[in-house]
């Protein structure tokens, strides 16, 4: 295998095209494990691990934790880093990160159990109980950001035109912030939906702009899924299109909290599922 970065590698690969075997370089998009610990004033503990392509990991903690309710805020959070252990390998240390709250912080940890590692397809896999996956106390969301139908449709070329992961590997997911005139803000991309989300939301939050999420859209290149429309719902998203479809949890939360959601979404056609009233025209 070839090294070409952190998010992906090249290895040789028989291909059989038309008729005829070769022998090929492909690239792959890297799945490796992630594990997640905070300190606070409780003591450090590991909060979970899950499968993800290497990069923007600092961004994939800050998100992880704003959209669990973790943190509320950037002054939230003190500091973001690698393990700094000096008994685990090199590798090791740049698959745990340590995000350490600010003092005072109170943090109740029961409801963010998981009882098994968190695979890269699943943002709420190993919950200790069904009662936690009940959303916090989250106010609907006001109709203030709205969108025109041919913005909407404009969104999924821009969307594939920055994945550049994708285009090397074909093997990950990408969610896109966008403006309401369809303007691209950022792009994060990964083997799992919910952590190219975390990414997404992770940057702005380091970055001191959450509360500037309450005004964009939300583009996602796959399904649109619960745990997602619970990010969107957690980071005051109010407008999410999607590329596949809808699960039926996804609208209800949408439905339930004012939540624009767009799925099928096509250069020539969209299907709306709720928040009608956000799309003009």
């Amino acid at each position: 295998m070839i090294g070409e970065d952190t998010s992906r590698l090249s290895l040789r690969v028989d291909r059989f095209r038309d008729g005829e075997w070769s022998s090929e370089l492909d690239r792959l998009a890297v799945e490796a494990p992630l594990e997640l610990r905070i300190a606070s004033d409780a003591g450090a503990k590991p909060i979970t691990i899950t499968m993800r392509t290497p990069g923007n990991d600092f961004e994939l903690a800050a998100g992880f934790l704003y959209g669990e309710g973790i943190v509320s805020s950037r002054d939230d959070i003190v500091d973001v880093r690698y393990s700094g252990e000096v008994l685990i390998s090199e590798e090791d240390r740049h698959n745990t990160v340590v995000v350490t709250l600010r003092p005072g912080l109170e943090v109740d940890l029961k409801r963010q159990e998981r009882n098994f590692t968190q695979t890269s397809a699943c943002g709420v896999c190993g919950k200790e109980s069904l009662s936690a996956l009940g959303l916090p106390d989250c106010a609907p969301l006001p109709l203030e950001t709205t969108i025109t139908p041919e913005t909407l449709r404009g969104l999924p070329a821009l969307l594939r035109g920055a994945q550049t992961s994708f285009a090397a590997t074909g093997g990950v997911h990408a969610s896109g912030l966008f403006d309401d005139n369809g303007q691209l803000i950022s792009l994060r991309e990964d083997v799992g939906r919910h952590n190219a989300f975390d990414k997404l939301v992770g940057q702005q939050l380091l970055a001191g702009r959450i509360a500037e999420l309450r005004q964009t859209v939300v583009l996602l290149s796959g399904r649109a899924s619960y745990e997602l429309l619970q990010k969107a719902l957690m980071a005051r998203i109010p407008i999410v299109a999607a590329l596949g479809a809808p699960s039926s949890l996804a609208v209800e939360i949408a439905r339930s909290f004012n939540i624009t959601l767009a799925g099928f979404l096509k250069p020539e056609s969209f299907n709306v599922y709720a928040g009608r009233e956000r799309i003009r025209g």
